[in-house]
């Protein structure tokens, strides 16, 4: 692994891809501490302040006392006594995800976002012939600032995963890259729950394996990997490698448009499971508009907290055009999966059935129920 002095090693040797990740910071946070510069240098929290809230997002000050995304207000409240709340803006995210979308397709035509505040660029070949992908990235990062007073960080690697590992490295506002022959090492050195999709109950499962670095990964086998993690663990053996085939899917034709949190603590109560689902509907519904999807299937999952996955879904023989009926299709499912049986430590919400034909749209009592 290498800091962010720009080389000309990055060029595609052997086919290998330019990769870069940019994730911005604290995000959401960062939007309202820009606008409100009587927030900025304290710790903030979007989302309700209330009984019944659940922090969207925190400030990297309030992120020092242990507040987190998914975690219950009054959770954060008491890690964080002096903890402001200020509710979700998101025309205003919107506005700057707009901003910051326009700076990537400046230099590239291949992006992939993955929500409001991430997205993965292939720049192998970049608009403005610069060639390297880690000078890309800085140039990236600066007009972001420029354009929209926000901090980015940003890795640049050779595929998907590794780029996302190394935007994470040196957050806030810091840039990590990852060449050509060093993945595998920089894995190695990695604590398993910096792997994508290792969350606190499989990070616990792993560590009772002796499994609590990639390097301790790297040397299970596939088979003890698929005993014990069953449809997981292909993907686990290829990351302990620093291998992702995956390409950059900029115009992808989509069978779904959907997003999920993974909860920081296991939750289980009505109250917060509604509020977080207000949450990812926003975000979904963004990704929805960004992506011109017209569905109408809506799909509940959540994963609990023993990792066993429900889904329910609704089917409509109309479109869902607008984000009023997408939520309240996604409220109807999770009332009806209420109460849940035991806490759950993720939730998604997914349109699908994204048929190009044009069915009639009858009465809303017609809608049937399907539980998948």
């Amino acid at each position: 692994m290498s800091d962010a002095t720009p080389t000309d090693d990055e060029d595609a040797q052997g086919g290998l891809r330019k990769i870069i990740h940019v994730d911005m910071d604290a995000f959401f946070a960062s939007v309202e501490q820009r606008d409100n510069p009587e927030l900025r240098g304290k710790p903030v929290a979007v989302g309700g302040s209330g009984g019944r809230g659940v922090v969207a997002a925190a400030s990297y000050e309030a992120r020092k006392f242990g507040v987190k995304s998914a975690m219950p207000s009054v959770t954060a409240k008491r890690l964080c006594p002096d903890l402001i709340f200020v509710k979700s803006r998101f025309d205003a995210y919107k506005e700057a995800s707009r901003q910051i979308r326009a700076v990537f397709e400046h230099h590239t035509p291949h992006v992939e976002p993955l929500s409001l505040d991430e997205a993965y660029l292939d720049v192998t070949e970049d608009r403005l012939g610069i060639g390297s992908a880690t000078r890309i990235a800085e140039l990236i990062r600066q007009e972001i600032k420029a354009k929209t007073q926000l901090t980015a960080s940003a890795g640049v690697s050779y595929n998907k995963f590794l780029a996302k590992l190394a935007s994470d490295q040196n957050k806030p506002d810091g840039l990590c890259v990852i060449r050509p022959g060093e993945g595998a090492e920089f894995v190695a050195g990695l604590p398993i729950r910096r792997f994508h999709g290792v969350g606190p109950k499989a990070e616990e499962k792993m560590k009772g394996l002796g499994i609590e670095t990639g390097a301790d990964l790297a040397e299970k086998d596939i088979d003890f990997l698929r005993t014990n993690f069953g449809s997981f663990a292909d993907y686990l053996f290829r990351a302990a490698r620093g291998i992702d085939l995956r390409p950059v899917r900029a115009h992808r034709i989509r069978k779904s448009v959907g997003g999920e949190r993974t909860f920081s603590e296991d939750i289980s109560s009505g109250a917060a499971l509604r509020d977080t689902l207000e949450n990812i509907i926003e975000i979904v519904w963004e990704r929805i508009e960004n992506a011109n999807a017209r569905g109408r299937t809506v799909t509940l999952k959540v994963k609990y907290t023993d990792f066993q996955i429900m889904t329910r879904a609704k089917s409509v023989p109309y479109w869902v055009e607008d984000k009023a009926a997408f939520a309240r299709i996604g409220r109807e499912l999770l009332e009806e999966a209420l109460p849940l049986p035991m806490p759950i430590r993720l939730m998604g919400l997914t349109l699908s059935n994204l048929d190009h034909g044009e069915p009639e749209k009858p009465d809303e009592d017609s809608a049937q129920l399907s539980l998948l």
